[in-house]
């Protein structure tokens, strides 16, 4: 099954760190998210990678075209014409296809236009800057069990803001950031049939969650699967410093490698 990680946006509500890279190679605990976020995929067996790239999509494709090299330890000999020589290889087996999809590009748009290397499975999407604890083997088998074009996972995230209960003027609880109690948001985390490329278009201002997700509803082809536990985007260097401190802390519930 392919992973589709939409990985093209310029980042700009985090430009202080995209200046000169994509947000997805932004780093937590000295590894890019995006690696995090493949590492995750792949420690419940799913590992066939497509990214759809754009802004500063050089630095990702060299990032895995040098991704051994940098992994670990090598002799080059010189002598040789620069012959490499891998001391201890990576222990990732993944397929990367790394495709550049358009800098100025919406989601929808970069999801049509890998369509070609998707096959003819089911396929799975996400966002370059979320991680999770979803079980990802239960997400799927939701998806198949009630056989719709498309499955989001529905989370409800931590609040920045302490909660107020009130009766009047009395406060009964004080909650400090709370999970989200009203609704669910959308946490990326999709699994989706070939037909979910119907609702596309190849156009740079598609939006996936604009138009065909809206109509995927509207045409009853679109379930969620809720998930408790945790979830965070990386949008602001807090949430940066929130992924960092869970990681060296020995807390990081995305860690199942």
């Amino acid at each position: 099954m392919k992973v589709v990680i939409l990985c093209g946006g310029k980042g700009t509500r985090f430009k202080e760190q995209t200046e000169l890279r994509p947000k997805p190679m932004i780093e937590v605990a000295g590894r890019p998210i995006l690696w995090h976020i493949m590492s995750y995929y792949a420690s419940f067996g799913f590992d066939d990678f497509v990214l759809c790239l754009g802004y500063r999509a050089e630095v990702i494709k060299r990032y895995f075209l040098d991704f051994a090299a940098l992994s670990g330890d090598f002799t080059v000999d010189l002598g040789q014409g620069g012959k490499l020589t891998l001391h201890n290889p990576p222990e990732a087996r993944w397929r990367v296809t790394c495709v550049d999809t358009g800098e100025e590009a919406m989601t929808g748009a970069r999801l049509r236009r890998v369509g070609r290397h998707l096959g003819d499975d089911d396929f799975m999407l996400t966002y370059g800057d979320g991680l999770c604890n979803v079980d990802l083997k239960a997400l799927l088998a939701f998806h198949r069990s009630h056989g719709k074009i498309g499955t989001v996972t529905g989370v409800r995230p931590q609040s920045r803001f302490g909660e107020l209960l009130t009766d009047g003027e009395r406060v009964d609880r004080f909650s400090e950031k709370p999970a989200v109690t009203e609704g669910w948001i959308n946490g990326g985390f999709f699994v989706f049939r070939q037909a979910m490329l119907e609702y596309v278009r190849d156009d740079d201002a598609c939006t996936l969650e604009r138009e065909p997700l809206e109509q995927l509803a509207a045409d009853d082809q679109l379930r969620v699967h809720r998930h408790e536990g945790f979830w965070q985007c990386m949008d602001t260097y807090r949430d940066l410093q929130l992924l960092e401190r869970a990681w060296t802390g020995g807390a990081a519930p995305w860690r199942k490698w």
